[in-house]
């Protein structure tokens, strides 16, 4: 079934968490993969960073506290050849999961290429299902959305014995938050796999449900971002009525192009969902602009 209008419009959108600064150069990269690599060629996995024999300081971890593509674009445009020149790994701006995905949101976005960023959690890394972000992606030929991971690089999916075209993830490897809420609620899996390092159980899974409904609709944020109906305690036990609010959206974000009128006024109506001007930052412990602040490169 071809891409509804409304929602290709919304896929190529220029959002404040995805958009590419106009003033940036076309350097000619076509297509999902050409674009994955450009970005694996400028970034590097904070948690990652060993298999590229890298040791980061602290002032290169900050990088991870970037917001909008724009900031990273500035970051990379003052410290190389040009902004998406690939470099080796001591010269490449740290990120997360998070990062990958949004900027290669809006390169392929830039190049009328339909995508949004998805929130979740990947099979793929150590068995359980970890906390994590893809991109999902127009695939016209196919007439249907795939999933990608722009993270995974040849070195990384060495290290994880991937089987599986990082440019077409399948949807049983990386689970959408709503269908990591759906199959704890129906008691198909244990919520207590759910999440990273030490940090799991179903109030996990709620903040992705959240997340997922906020990235569905370009809010800018970070993966440790709270605010509102994402700010849920370590080992926090939802109550009955929030239960209720989140299988609603986690069913929403299962099939957002089938419930877009809702989901989008959902979002808008509702401002304990919304990403507000400021956020607490659960790594930093500060209230700070969603939008964020520029590093000095």
């Amino acid at each position: 079934m071809p891409l509804a209008p409304e929602i290709r419009q919304a896929a190529l959108g220029s959002a404040a968490m995805t958009a590419i600064p106009q003033a940036l150069p076309d350097d000619g990269a076509r297509g999902v993969a050409a674009t994955f690599a450009q970005v694996q060629g400028v970034m590097l996995h904070q948690h990652w960073a060993g298999a590229y024999a890298e040791t980061l300081t602290l002032e290169r971890i900050a990088q991870t506290q970037l917001r909008p593509n724009a900031a990273l674009i500035d970051w990379l445009g003052a410290t190389g050849a040009g902004p998406l020149a690939p470099r080796p790994a001591g010269e490449r701006i740290v990120g997360v999961c998070r990062h990958f995905s949004t900027l290669a949101v809006g390169l392929l976005r830039r190049q009328g290429v339909p995508a949004r960023a998805r929130c979740g959690f990947a099979l793929y890394f150590d068995g359980t299902p970890v906390d994590h972000w893809v991109v999902e992606y127009w695939d016209e030929a196919a007439d249907a959305w795939k999933l990608g991971d722009a993270q995974l690089d040849e070195t990384q999916r060495r290290a994880i014995g991937a089987r599986f075209d990082p440019l077409d993830t399948p949807r049983d490897a990386f689970l959408v938050a709503g269908e990591g809420w759906r199959r704890c609620r129906a008691g198909e899996d244990d919520p207590q796999r759910y999440g990273i390092m030490d940090l799991r159980g179903l109030w996990f899974v709620a903040g992705n449900v959240v997340r997922d409904l906020a990235a569905l609709n370009d809010a800018p944020m970070l993966p440790w971002d709270v605010w509102g109906a994402a700010m849920f305690e370590s080992g926090q036990t939802p109550t009955v009525g929030t239960l209720a609010r989140l299988d609603r959206i986690a069913a929403l974000t299962l099939d957002p192009d089938a419930n877009w009128g809702e989901l989008r006024a959902l979002y808008q109506s509702d401002a304990d969902l919304r990403v507000p001007a400021e956020v607490l930052n659960a790594l930093t412990q500060r209230m700070e602009p969603a939008l964020g602040e520029a590093l000095t490169a």
